[in-house]
């Protein structure tokens, strides 16, 4: 396929994806694949989408139903792409990363882009999924050791639940051994403070790269 090709049908895809065009997105996954494009370029296509998804929401032009149509739609997406994954050369190969959508909040579209982007390049991640209460997290970095905790939310009334999983773990006298990366649309550096995270992102591939150089 030409190169003109190849940006017309990336353009298509991220406005497929944008426009909560289900079926659209699908066969052009599938199409790019077949034409040879890596999983890897085609899920950052998708945040694309999903940045464009998230601007809409934020400006009021979409609502959560939006938010949970483009979320099918990428897990959709998601599940043609696995296959086709690299398995990854691994950063350090014990370095362990939970993350979860914490307590009040269902959504995990940002979340899902973080874990395959992570997955792609070999790291260790567990995930929680979404509604994790504050002591699920607490549980589960004493079950896997894990020193990256990456929070995702994006519902400002559950910025409290976030608040709570620092303070457990501060009361469990493991905060010094594990770095809090907080991740959603609300998230700012106001936010990081006030519930006691090392870090925010509120961009997929600056996490990742965030959480490469904490590795």
């Amino acid at each position: 396929m030409r190169l003109k090709e190849f940006g017309v049908m990336r353009e298509n895809f991220i406005n497929a994806i944008a426009d909560l065009k289900e079926e659209k997105s699908l066969m052009l996954a599938r199409k790019k694949i077949e034409e040879g494009e890596t999983p890897l370029k085609i899920v950052e296509q998708c945040q694309r989408g999903v940045e464009i998804v998230g601007k809409r929401y934020s400006e009021g032009s979409y609502f959560l139903s939006d938010l949970i149509m483009s979320e099918e739609i990428l897990r959709e997406v998601i599940e043609i792409l696995t296959p086709h994954f690299p398995g990854g050369e691994n950063i350090k190969k014990d370095a362990k990363i939970i993350m979860g959508t914490v307590e009040g909040d269902i959504h995990d579209l940002g979340k899902n882009i973080v874990i395959y982007l992570l997955q792609s390049a070999g790291i260790n991640v567990y995930d929680l999924g979404v509604d994790v209460e504050p002591e699920e997290f607490l549980k589960a970095l004493k079950e896997t050791g894990a020193s990256i905790l990456g929070i995702s939310v994006l519902v400002t009334y559950s910025i409290n639940a976030v608040k709570k999983v620092v303070d457990l773990i501060k009361e469990a006298g493991l905060r010094e051994e594990v770095t809090i990366i907080i991740g959603g649309y609300p998230v700012n550096e106001h936010i990081k403070d006030y519930t006691g995270a090392d870090y925010f992102q509120t961009n997929a591939n600056k996490s990742v790269e965030l959480i490469k150089d904490i590795i």
